[in-house]
């Protein structure tokens, strides 16, 4: 109940805080997640409970989206200001504009998701610098609707280790360990000094969140694309 974000959100709904944590309880019980570390939330709730965490299991997008469009109209703001959306370089009003928006506010979703799951730290450096960290997905977005939104397919990178991530420079292995290709690392021995930060993380292990840690199998679907690059 001292959670300021639990606090701002019964002042959105205009209900007590009490009343909000109570629902967030409620939620808790359907956690898989929750109930592995010991937390059974509330033992009873309502039907619609049950239907908004089975929907939102089975059309994450589609939830994530209609969510942040009731903010915004709670907040009477516009939905690309909610979800901190950069539009200027939106099309003009229309069927294409509405559906940019909609992938741009999902993509957010799963950014400020992955991010807050990480606790704001880079799971190769512990960097804590939010402006320099990225929601980098493991299996790209393009290529997977079903796990687009899955925050476990998802990893907290710095910008840097992100760009290496998804140009199949750099993976990680079947122990969670980082691991750099040949290039990269013939590279550095040309004394190039951000090459050499870069590798210098060679071995180290996934610093894993408390919640959603990466899908193995994700992980190592990538790691067999990069494999083949040396």
């Amino acid at each position: 109940m001292r959670n300021p974000e639990i606090i701002r959100l019964a002042a959105i709904l205009g209900r007590t805080v009490g009343s909000a944590s109570y629902k967030l309880a409620n939620f808790a019980r359907f956690d898989p997640a929750l109930k592995a570390r010991g937390i059974r939330g509330m033992p009873r709730g309502s039907k619609g409970e049950a239907e908004i965490w089975s929907e939102f299991g089975s059309r994450p997008e589609a939830l994530a989206f209609e969510s942040e469009k009731l903010l915004a109209e709670r907040l009477e703001r516009r939905i690309e200001d909610i979800a901190e959306i950069d539009d200027r370089d939106l099309p003009a009003e229309g069927i294409e504009r509405e559906a940019t928006i909609l992938v741009r506010v999902n993509q957010s979703f799963f950014r400020r998701r992955i991010i807050s799951a990480y606790r704001c730290r880079c799971c190769v450096t512990g960097l804590g610098v939010p402006e320099l960290l990225v929601a980098s997905h493991i299996i790209p977005w393009a290529q997977d609707p079903k796990n687009r939104m899955n925050p476990r397919n998802g990893l907290c990178l710095n910008a840097i280790h992100d760009r290496a991530f998804d140009r199949r420079l750099m993976w990680v292995d079947q122990n969670l360990a980082v691991r750099f290709s040949t290039r990269l690392r013939t590279e550095a021995r040309k004394l190039e000094p951000a090459l050499e930060w870069l590798i210098s993380f060679e071995g180290q292990k996934l610093i894993l969140p408390p919640r959603f840690s990466p899908d193995h199998s994700f992980l190592q679907a990538h790691a067999r694309t990069c494999s083949r690059r040396g």
